[in-house]
């Protein structure tokens, strides 16, 4: 559910309010896990009894933020309902650096007033998962801002530039002749001092985090702190089940959208991906998951059926109840019994004497942000208005009120 629901599935919650079960709570804690490095660690700051510092820091580069996120924000959550210290790291100061993770070339920094605005909306989207109110909120800047010169000295003096460059996308620029810019190297340093300075038992990221994750851990041994265990959650698929989810790419189901609309976003997700989106959103278990598609190639169970349960579980777990219950009821008014009525209402100018070009319409409708995603919503046969298909990239669109414009499979749209 949301903010005030319970996250964890019914047979997590039986294990863990048996606290004294470190076996099984061990194996719900890894479940859909990456990797947990090193795990015998791991299972020792777990049996000792302690209330252990768990971290995790997201740099504010966009304001929002989307079931990707969802993913180890909901691991965080499992830590937080076993009683262990939340803390939820706003990378405001290393922002401005720019990760330069994955990147093939060097990222332009973040201003600081880009860092605020972003760094707003992030607790009130956290908070339908997390509960703020146990959740330790922090801001890099408030330590990072404060550091001399003599200590970025002291502090680069622990660290080689060999262990820098082992970073896969520092190596392959360099084989590839790419410039790294020097204030790049400092982004692993600075994430992993972050650590020494909170003294984190535990740190949580993605897969392509794992090198800065380690150099925490690495850094905490310099500073002659006990070690922290990384834990990497794997990278979610967007919608296109290709590429890892981005609002820039277009593939996102946002924390910010309306229920609705993350509900037919849901549903447009191939078979092959859903079982994806259970692990990794819903906790279920492989076993489960094996099941499930066993019944389906028995034809116990419908495919369709299946996905309307797997988007109804996680509205209900990220939005509400409720919401989840109207979401469903929408998408099956529209796209079982063609009930147009209940269709997301556009309210255009009243003036319609001059055409709208059809790229600024669909960005209008937030289907699309750029000219290329609509040229390929056009070459896919996506775009219908008045059940009219729309290829034309110049196209310019009259608009009338009840007018009806269907995107991809499950968009709908009415003009006001």
């Amino acid at each position: 559910m949301g903010a005030n629901g319970d996250l964890l599935p019914i047979n997590l919650g039986k294990i863990f309010m048996n606290k004294n079960n470190l076996n099984e709570t061990v194996k719900i804690l890894k479940s859909g896990t990456a990797q947990v490095l090193p795990e015998d660690d791991f299972v020792k700051k777990l049996s000792s009894g302690k209330k252990l510092k768990i971290k995790l820091g997201m740099d504010p580069t966009a304001p929002d933020l989307h079931l990707g996120h969802a993913v180890v924000l909901s691991k965080l959550k499992q830590f937080q309902f076993l009683g262990h210290e939340i803390i939820f790291l706003i990378g405001d100061f290393t922002a401005r650096i720019g990760d330069p993770t994955g990147k093939s070339k060097t990222r332009p920094p973040l201003s600081e007033e880009q860092v605020k605005t972003n760094s707003k909306t992030y607790l009130n989207q956290i908070g339908k998962i997390l509960d703020i109110s146990k959740t330790k909120v922090c801001y890099n800047s408030e330590w990072l801002s404060k550091i001399s010169f003599e200590d970025v000295i002291k502090l680069t003096g622990k660290v080689t530039l060999a262990r820098l460059i082992e970073r896969e996308d520092f190596a392959k620029r360099m084989k590839e002749n790419e410039s790294i810019g020097f204030h790049e190297l400092f982004y692993p340093i600075l994430q992993g001092y972050d650590s020494v300075f909170l003294k984190a038992d535990i740190e949580l990221g993605g897969t392509d985090q794992t090198f800065n994750l380690l150099f925490g851990r690495f850094l905490q041994e310099q500073f002659d702190q006990e070690p922290q265990v990384i834990m990497t959650m794997p990278i979610l698929e967007g919608l296109d089940g290709v590429q890892k989810m981005s609002k820039s790419l277009g593939n996102y189901v946002g924390l910010w959208e309306s229920a609705d609309q993350a509900y037919g976003k849901l549903m447009s997700i191939s078979d092959e991906l859903m079982w994806r989106y259970f692990l990794l959103l819903l906790d279920k278990t492989e076993d489960k998951i094996e099941q499930m598609q066993l019944d389906v190639k028995t034809e116990k169970l419908h495919p369709m059926k299946l996905k309307k349960q797997m988007a109804y579980d996680i509205i209900k777990k990220f939005w509400s109840e409720q919401e989840a219950e109207f979401a469903q009821e929408k998408f099956e008014s529209l796209f079982q019994k063609r009930d147009y009525s209940v269709a997301t209402e556009i309210e255009m100018p009243k003036d319609n004497s001059n055409p709208i070009w059809i790229v600024d319409l669909l960005k209008l409708l937030g289907v699309a942000t750029t000219s290329s995603q609509v040229k390929r919503l056009l070459q896919d046969g996506a775009v219908y208005i008045d059940g009219l298909e729309i290829k034309d990239l110049k196209a310019e669109i009259y608009w009338v009120s009840g007018q009806i414009i269907k995107v991809g499979k499950h968009k709908i749209f009415k003009i006001k």
